[in-house]
């Protein structure tokens, strides 16, 4: 298989290039090798690319920065995507693309589906949904993957910031009324080759070149058509947290591995008291993983146990 890695000097691209590299042939591209602002020569690049499947992993995630520049963010999070789209529809090629859990405004109180209808509240989430309906409109065989709080050894994120202020600070809080679930960039390197097309050696022109097979979505309880799917799919460890409560559960695996922390315990302060944020943030947007259980038989593990095995396997070293 010829994977195409966009964003791959991310946290979440850095982490598929290196799961798939040995398995697959992986042409990853960071921003200074391919830049999602300059469409020109995206589509010069790409079109003299060989590839079969396309994982688009790169965003504009400052999500207050999108909102006093928001033609960037919509040029970035919305068109690119949908030129991305049209080159993989015109080489006969699958597109994997990332959006965000941002995309929903937090008013329901239970965890959302793949039907539910996006209603953003901020420029972040109303760019990235741009850019979902730009990738299937181009190919209704694409995949756009929704993903929430994503954490891995690749870059930092908020459980990194978390684990470095009780290291160095008496005072620790966190927002204790905003709700959703971590995604580790390990669990999703595994899971996303389930939904890569099936391929035989052969094919077109006998040139040895790997031949992608389309078959219409059936959704089954055996796992056997997770390669078929198309459309939208949710994906985040299993159950649901406040950041105050995710914060507490890394400063307690670091306590279980022995590492020296000036303070155990997160405060909780309340998301109206961000005064300094410009965007909007859901207050409650954990993301359904039912649809993926069905289709794969296999559910995600526990954010729990996978922020421990995040912080046992990169920080124990420490």
């Amino acid at each position: 298989m010829k994977l195409v890695v966009v964003g791959a000097g991310g946290r979440l691209g850095a982490a598929l290039v290196r799961e798939y590299r040995d398995k697959h042939q992986v042409t990853g591209f960071n921003r200074d090798q391919l830049d999602l602002s300059k469409l020109h020569d995206v589509r010069e690049t790409l079109r003299a690319t060989d590839f079969d499947v396309l994982i688009n992993a790169s965003a504009f995630t400052n999500v207050d920065r999108c909102e006093t520049e928001r033609d960037l963010a919509f040029l970035i999070n919305g068109e690119a995507p949908g030129v991305l789209a049209t080159i993989c529809r015109d080489k006969s090629a699958k597109m994997i693309h990332f959006s965000t859990d941002y995309v929903f405004d937090g008013q329901k109180r239970a965890a959302y589906t793949e039907d539910d209808e996006p209603n953003p509240i901020s420029a972040y989430g109303e760019s990235k949904l741009a850019g979902e309906k730009n990738v299937l409109a181009a190919s209704d065989e694409h995949l756009v993957v929704r993903v929430s709080w994503v954490f891995g050894p690749d870059r930092p994120s908020f459980v990194d910031a978390m684990i470095k202020r009780a290291q160095e600070s008496d005072n620790v809080d966190a927002i204790a009324d905003k709700f959703s679930t971590p995604t580790y960039t390990l669990d999703l390197a595994l899971m996303l080759p389930r939904f890569f097309p099936r391929a035989d050696v052969g094919g077109i022109g006998h040139r040895g070149r790997v031949t992608v097979e389309r078959r219409p979505a059936v959704v089954t309880e055996h796992g056997c058509s997770a390669r078929d799917y198309q459309g939208i799919l949710h994906f985040a460890n299993a159950g649901e947290c406040s950041w105050q409560e995710y914060a507490q559960s890394a400063l307690d695996c670091c306590q279980r591995i022995g590492l020296a922390l000036k303070t155990k315990a997160v405060g909780g302060s309340k998301l109206k008291d961000m005064s300094s944020w410009l965007a909007r943030r859901p207050v409650y947007s954990v993301l359904s993983t039912a649809k993926y259980t069905k289709l794969t038989d296999t559910p995600p593990r526990a954010w729990r146990e996978a922020v421990a095995d995040y912080i046992t396997r990169f920080y124990s070293k420490k």
